[in-house]
């Protein structure tokens, strides 16, 4: 779910003490943040290693009551949540209701009840030596460091952060500067909610501050471009700390001929115009079977015409997009298409009936992949429809892509859906669904190609967190181990005949023959 990879937030060349927030409605001014510089970042670290040092000395059952409480906190501050990401965002409030505030809710009961059971010593029996015990353990690695898009400015900061905690660290999140009271607020509930002070801590400000935590955390996770993405895991790699980077996606959407057409449109739809499209695992571009082309590309023409759009209210479908810069890039992947033989069914401008950052809803056919709109990550509410002629064609189409985050099959054969599943070069697909894949944590979300490194969610999307310890123990006790000093006579035959007796294939049915 990561910021696009076409366009972000820049350092500028003199950075400004404060952010000022702009409302992307209304282009209303409605905050100013100040900007934390690097004795700030310095002294943020500092806080978070005194609260981590008693933090990781409570068990899993005190954290998962303290997250719970935290949980509550959030709840009961919920509409003072969604003001706040709103004013930022310019999407609507039900989208951060049911998206963004259910996502952090529903991931803090999941790490809460999980995060033991992840992290508990792993036993084995080894193979060869079986006078030995051996088992894995996992500690805490300190500071964890969030590095978070502009995007879903709640989720991808505060949601990070909560397996982290779980499992026994601290975090510090540099917001986007786009979106910084988003996290703030999260963090600011954080320690009203009794978490320890320093545990949860927001630092704003521009790419120098996420550059002055990398340099200091024990963990960097990143949200974000490619290009802004590979500078991070370089300067990271030169502090040999661990990284996980969810970068960008080009998601693509195959439409079977045997598909539930009903379902698939309604998917399309707002698989790719949640959020006004600025989402990573976003429906970029959309393959359909020839026999339901015409079908499809009506019913979605007639969909997104009748959608609605304005400020923030309950009743609205489509907000506004949120960076200004990203609003450029769209417009130009869309007349980029059109002066190269593009049609346009509907939407292909900015709303001029709204003043903010509004693009409305677009839909474009006869696309191919010498465009931009099918080759880049566009980021914003269009979504380009794409005829083939079978399957494989819709498949090596789709993997025609240096991104891999996901993607998504329709067909009414499920079995047949689970088969293409494998031959897709993406790190999670949905056969009949999109975007899905985000809520279900149970299972890994991540990508492949430059869509970035690591996996949120699952077993490793808490065991990252941590440096994992290997014990091993002698259970016998014999006074010394036949390898130790000095050496046996007759070492070396002895070992001749171990190898023959423990590993030359059909020895063992020779002997027990």
């Amino acid at each position: 779910m990561s910021e696009a990879a076409v366009a972000e937030p820049t350092q500028p060349p003199e950075p400004p003490q404060v952010i000022t927030v702009t409302n992307p409605a209304t282009l209303e001014k409605v905050a100013e943040v100040p900007v934390t510089d690097e004795a700030g970042v310095q002294a943020a670290v500092e806080r978070a290693r005194a609260a981590q040092a008693v933090w990781r000395e409570m068990d899993f059952a005190r954290r998962a009551a303290a997250l719970r409480r935290y949980r509550d906190a959030i709840i009961d501050n919920k509409d003072r949540i969604a003001e706040v990401v709103v004013s930022e965002t310019g999407k609507p409030i039900a989208e951060v209701y049911g998206g963004e505030l259910m996502y952090v809710c529903d991931a803090i009961g999941y790490w809460a009840k999980n995060a033991e059971r992840f992290l508990a010593d792993q036993y084995v029996r080894p193979h060869l030596l079986r006078n030995k015990a051996a088992y894995s353990t996992y500690r805490p690695l300190g500071v964890v460091g969030i590095i978070g898009p502009w995007n879903f400015p709640f989720t991808l900061t505060i949601g990070e952060g909560l397996p982290a905690l779980m499992a026994g660290n601290a975090v510090i999140i540099k917001p986007s500067e786009v979106t910084p009271r988003s996290t703030v607020i999260g963090c600011e509930i954080a320690d009203e909610a009794g978490l320890p002070r320093g545990l949860l801590q927001a630092i704003p400000g521009f790419g120098a501050t996420g550059g002055w935590l990398v340099d200091r955390a024990d963990m960097i996770c990143f949200t974000g471009s490619v290009a802004t993405g590979k500078k991070v895991a370089q300067r990271a790699a030169a502090r040999l700390i661990p990284v996980t980077l969810e970068l960008g996606g080009k998601d693509p959407m195959i439409v079977l001929k045997d598909a539930d057409l009903e379902r698939a449109v309604n998917g399309c739809v707002w698989g790719g115009l949640f959020n006004a499209g600025q989402v990573c695992m976003s429906v970029e571009r959309v393959y359909v079977e020839e026999p339901v082309y015409d079908a499809f590309v009506q019913k979605v023409s007639e969909r997104v015409r009748q959608l609605r759009q304005g400020h923030s209210k309950e009743e609205i479908d489509v907000g506004s997009m949120t960076f200004p810069p990203q609003l450029a890039k769209v417009e130009q992947h869309v007349q980029e298409a059109l002066a190269a033989g593009a049609t346009l069914l509907a939407g292909g401008r900015r709303n001029p009936a709204l003043p903010g950052l509004f693009y409305e809803p677009t839909v474009l056919t006869n696309v191919n992949h010498q465009m931009e709109v099918m080759r880049e990550e566009t980021f914003g509410p269009v979504i380009p429809i794409m005829k083939v002629h079978d399957v494989d064609e819709a498949i090596r189409l789709a993997n025609d892509s240096p991104y891999g985050l996901t993607a998504s099959i329709w067909t009414r054969d499920l079995e047949k859906g689970r088969v293409l599943a494998r031959r897709i070069e993406a790190g999670a697909v949905c056969v009949n669904d999109a975007l899905i894949n985000f809520m279900v944590t149970d299972v890994p979300m991540g990508g492949v190609k430059d869509s970035g490194l690591g996996r949120r969610h699952g077993p490793d999307g808490i065991r990252k967190f941590c440096a994992q310890q290997t014990v091993v123990v002698d259970r016998w006790g014999a006074r010394r181990e036949i390898n130790w000093y000095p050496a046996r006579r007759g070492a070396a035959r002895l070992y001749r005949r171990l190898l023959n007796l423990l590993f030359r294939s059909g020895w063992r049915k020779k002997l027990s023959a």
